[in-house]
């Protein structure tokens, strides 16, 4: 049976008059006619007692008309979600961010739009951005969001953001309170960095590629900002990590920033161009661009 059917049944049960079904309907007589026959004859039961040129619904047909109202209800009810869903205000967005996003930069924007869009479920998880990449790749994420540069034909790239990479040292390091280093000291550093395929790793050593320094071979190569952190606290070691990432623990007296003048860099969010891209996945884009244009330059 089709919706239509179902229509042109609950209008005749409904007017007990093909006729002024019809009309209602805006159909002619015997294209109402023609409907219900149908329906009939598909499953075998009549529905409806016609008696001269009257019509009036049978016993089956008095049983069946609740069920055909709770169809109709249903399919209403599925074409608003279906708008809903064109619109970005129900369904999932999956998003996928590298660790410094996620942890720093993202939070606050998952609340606004959370705000703004309660009914669409967030599906989140963190990487870096090696495994973000990937995950956009695969369609496995609606959108990437990563630190530094990304390229890529297949890859819509736009900047949502940023951060500054700042020098880091433990209370006890030779370099605290150095006013200046040069490119020997950085060539001889006990460096603690993050892992490779992290955003901060890769601009660090393009970072330090343009002094003419590397690769470099750390001391230890650690999968989170906090780890790298611990890790430098009382030791010899030198870091590199966002400002964002930094700030909490030179406030607490942790750490300290170093002289090193490392690049601003961009946050950026990804998607797959063969991909369909959401409504959702555009409304929080909107949202990221928005925030972008009103931060500080």
């Amino acid at each position: 049976m089709t919706l239509e059917q179902l229509r042109i049944f609950l209008a005749v049960a409904r007017l007990q008059h093909v006729t002024r079904a019809a009309e209602v309907l805006n159909l002619t007589q015997s294209a109402v006619s023609a409907s219900v026959q149908a329906l009939e004859a598909q499953h075998g039961v009549a529905l409806f007692d016609r008696v001269g040129r009257g019509i009036a619904l049978n016993e089956a047909g008095r049983l069946f008309l609740p069920r055909a109202e709770a169809l109709l209800a249903r399919a209403r009810e599925a074409e608003a979600w279906l708008a809903d869903l064109r619109g970005g205000e129900v369904g999932t967005l999956r998003l996928q961010a590298s660790q410094t996003v996620a942890s720093y930069f993202l939070p606050r924007h998952l609340i606004a739009f959370q705000t703004r869009h309660p009914r669409v479920a967030l599906d989140f998880r963190q990487g870096n951005t090696a495994s973000v990449l990937a995950a956009v790749r695969a369609g496995e994420t609606d959108l990437g969001l990563v630190e530094g540069r990304v390229e890529g034909s297949d890859l819509a790239v736009e900047t949502i953001g940023g951060d500054r990479l700042v020098l880091l040292v433990g209370r006890d390091h030779p370099w605290r309170g150095r006013q200046r280093l040069g490119p020997d000291d950085l060539a001889g550093a006990d460096w603690v960095l993050r892992e490779p395929g992290s955003g901060t790793r890769a601009t660090v050593d393009e970072a330090l590629a343009a002094l003419g320094i590397g690769p470099v071979a750390p001391m230890l190569e650690l999968p989170s900002n906090e780890a790298c952190v611990a890790a430098i606290e009382t030791g010899r070691g030198a870091s590199v990590l966002s400002d964002l990432a930094a700030a909490p623990h030179c406030e607490r007296g942790r750490v300290f920033e170093g002289p090193a003048p490392f690049p601003a860099r961009r946050f950026t969010a990804l998607s797959h161009r063969p991909r369909h891209r959401s409504r959702a996945a555009e409304n929080f884009l909107a949202l990221l661009r928005a925030a972008n244009m009103a931060s500080p330059s």
